[in-house]
């Protein structure tokens, strides 16, 4: 996938309502080979669909406090990476809204590994 190809797929998504795949819900631990990354908030994907690196394209899921297997949300922003193949969705329920600095913070946990700058929905 091009980087062309990669944006357009991503931005195609922005305020759309998705069903997704939750596989490390709130609470989730993973073990990375550095480190171990905490999951403070929802994180899944949207099923069938490839993101950048070739498996189902990534979102976090702001606004649900509790863990998850799916969930039915808006997308309401995107996590750009400078320095990776793939970028993130970020998701909320339906008339729940988040600023750009919000869903930075929110998000931090996991793209403060990476050159990432957060695009919000108009």
């Amino acid at each position: 996938m091009t980087f062309e190809e990669r944006k357009a797929l991503v931005r195609g998504y922005l305020g759309k309502t998705v069903t997704i795949g939750i596989d490390r819900p709130v609470g989730y631990v993973h073990h990375k080979e550095k480190y171990s990354l905490h999951y403070p908030i929802n994180y899944g994907y949207i099923p069938g669909v490839l993101g950048g690196d070739g498996e189902e394209l990534d979102v976090y899921l702001l606004g649900v406090s509790t863990p998850v297997t799916e969930y039915t949300c808006r997308i309401i922003g995107i996590a750009h990476r400078a320095n990776d193949v793939e970028d993130k969705l970020i998701a909320a329920p339906a008339g729940m809204h988040f600023t750009v600095e919000e869903m930075a913070a929110a998000i931090n946990f996991q793209e403060k590994y990476y050159e990432t700058t957060v695009e919000g929905l108009n």
